[in-house]
Order: structure tokens, then sequence, then C-alpha cells
């Protein structure tokens, strides 16, 4: 069984007697397009009216991490991704369901 690990780079690496081996770019599978075009954090917010602190405060992350997004220092993953997708379609909805929980 093939033992990979995602890095936070984006690198994928094959792990094999405790050394990581980076893979081969032909074996890593096309990454859909939304991964290229991330999200636009900084137009999900203004769109809001939100500042960074009260964005950070409604999504539940420090206002670190939004700066480092709308920065381009870090990229939203996994969940956040998800996440900042559905605002971007139905942000009231997002809110309220957040608000309550």
């Amino acid at each position: 069984m093939q033992r990979l690990r995602l890095k936070a780079d984006g690198r994928i690496v094959e792990l094999r007697d405790g050394q990581e081996f980076p893979l081969a770019p032909d074996m890593i599978a096309a990454a859909p397009a939304e991964a290229e075009n991330p999200p636009a954090v900084r137009d999900l917010r203004r769109r809001a009216r939100l500042t960074q602190q009260q964005f950070a405060a409604r999504l539940g992350v420090p206002v670190e991490t939004i700066r480092n997004w709308e920065q381009g220092k870090r990229m939203p993953r996994g969940p956040a991704r998800a996440l900042l997708a559905v605002i971007a379609h139905a942000p009231e909805t997002v809110f309220a369901a957040l608000a309550r929980a």
C-alpha cells in the first residue's frame, strides 16, 4: 500500500522507510480548476460589508487568518475553502446558520 502525505506547501510526497520522496508530476492527478482559483476572500468580505475582525468572528477563525488569506501569504484549504465557496453563493444563509451554532 502506497502511503502519501500532503505537505503544507501543496507538494505530495510518498512515505517509504520513514523518508519522504516527492512524487513525479505525471503521477499526481490533475487538480480541479477551482484549486487554481482560490476564493477572493477580500471580495467576499467586502460584499458582506464586514471588517476583517467581524468576518473572522463570524467564521470562527483568528483575524490573522483572514489577513493572511487576503494578502496571499496563505491560501484557504479544506473546509475553509468549501465554506468560502458557499459564502460566495449565499452569504446571508451561511452567516445565519453560523450565528445559530
